[in-house]
C-alpha cells in the first residue's frame, strides 16, 4: 500500500477477505464479501477498461482474474512458490499464461499455457556491484572474521532471533560476526548485544539490502519471495521456513533447493537446538560454502520481469 503509489500507480482497493482456517465461526461473511468484491471489481473495470489484468496469487487477485476471465479479457498468473496457492490454481484453468517462479509445476498447471519465468528480483540487487570490504565498512564491521547476515524478513521471526541470541557467545567464539536483522519485537535486545560487541550489527529492518548481501558469506533466511534474492546473489544459505505460511509453501521452497544442493534446511521446531550448531559447521566448511554458492547460482533467473512483460505485450499486442 506504499510501495506502489509511491512508484506513481494508483491503487483500488475492494473488500475482500481470505478463508480463515483456524477458526471457521469468522468465515460467515466471506460470503458477502466475495459477492460485493466481484460488483467492486465491475465497477472498476467499467472505468478503467483494462486489457488484461495480471495477477500474483492470494485471495485479493481471485475476484479480479476471475471477473477478467469471465468477459474474455486475457488473465495472466505468476506463482512465486513451489506449492501452488488455491487461488492460483482455480484461475490457472482459464489463465492466458501462467508464469512460475520454480520448475516441476506442470502438476499444478496447464503444460501448454505455463512458462518458468522465475522471479522478479529488484534491480539494486541483481545490478549491485558492491565488494565485500565496501560492503563490511558499511555495518562497521571486520574483514578477517565470516560474515552473517540473519534475516526473519520485514517482521523478523522469533525462533531464529531467539536461537542466535542464546548462541553468540559461541559464534564469537568461533570468529563469526553479525549483520542481524530483527523485525521490531526483538530490535531492543539484539541492540543490547551489538552495543556489547562491535562483531555485531543490529536493526529492525535493512533499507540497504545490496549491501547486507554483498557484506555476507553466509546468509540465515526465511524462503518466502527472499529466496531468489539469494539465487541471485549466490550465497550459502541455511533456510529456516515460516511453519504457518499457507499450505506451507516456505517449506516446501526450501525443500526444492535443499533437493538441488542448493540450500540447508532447519524446521522451525528444531532452531533452538540446531541453527547455531550447524552455522558454525558450515562457517568451518568452505568447500561446502562453495559448493552451495555454485548450485544456488545455478538457479538464479535475473531478467524474470523482463520474460513476463514481454510474453503479456506478445499475447496482447503479436
Amino acid at each position: 500500500m506504499e510501495k506502489v503509489p509511491e512508484a506513481g500507480y494508483q491503487i483500488e482497493g475492494i473488500d475482500i477477505a481470505g478463508f480463515n482456517r483456524s477458526s471457521l465461526i469468522k468465515n460467515i461473511t466471506l460470503p458477502y464479501k466475495l459477492i460485493k468484491s466481484f460488483f467492486q471489481v465491475r465497477n472498476i473495470f467499467k472505468a478503467f477498461r483494462p486489457e488484461a489484468a495480471i495477477g500474483v496469487g492470494g485471495y485479493s487477485s481471485f475476484p479480479v482474474l476471475r471477473y477478467a476471465q469471465a468477459r474474455g479479457i486475457p488473465s495472466f498468473i505468476h506463482e512465486s512458490n513451489s506449492y501452488a496457492g488455491k487461488s492460483n490454481i482455480l484461475l490457472g484453468k482459464k489463465a492466458t499464461r501462467i508464469f512460475a517462479a520454480s520448475d516441476g509445476m506442470e502438476k499444478f498447471f496447464p503444460a501448454d499455457r505455463l512458462m518458468h519465468t522465475g522471479n522478479p528480483v529488484r534491480a539494486q540487487i541483481v545490478g549491485s556491484h558492491i565488494s565485500r570490504e565496501e560492503a563490511l565498512a558499511f555495518f562497521g564491521l571486520k574483514p578477517a572474521y565470516t560474515t552473517v547476515l540473519v534475516t526473519g524478513g520485514s517482521l523478523g521471526a522469533k525462533s531464529i532471533n531467539e536461537a542466535i541470541d542464546s548462541g553468540i557467545p559461541l559464534l564469537i567464539k568461533n570468529q563469526i560476526q553479525l549483520i542481524w536483522q530483527t523485525g521490531k519485537t526483538f530490535a531492543a535486545k539484539a541492540a543490547e548485544h551489538a552495543a556489547e560487541s562491535r562483531l555485531i550489527w543490529s536493526n529492525q529492518f535493512i533499507t540497504k539490502m545490496e549491501y547486507a548481501y554483498a557484506a555476507a558469506d553466509i546468509v540465515v533466511s526465511r524462503s518466502g519471495s527472499t529466496l531468489y534474492e539469494l539465487c541471485a546473489v549466490k550465497k550459502p544459505v541455511i533456510f529456516v521456513p515460516y511453519p504457518y505460511a499457507t499450505e506451507d509453501h516456505q517449506t516446501v521452497n526450501a525443500q526444492n533447493l535443499v533437493n538441488k544442493h542448493a540450500g540447508i534446511l532447519i524446521q522451525d521446531k528444531d532452531a533452538m537446538n540446531k541453527l547455531v550448531t550447524v552455522l558454525i559447521a558450515l562457517a568451518n566448511d568452505k568447500k561446502e560454502q562453495e559448493l552451495l554458492k555454485e548450485n544456488i547460482g545455478r538457479l538464479a533467473i535475473t531478467d524474470a520481469d523482463e520474460k513476463i512483460a514481454t510474453e503479456i505485450l506478445k499475447v496482447l499486442h503479436g
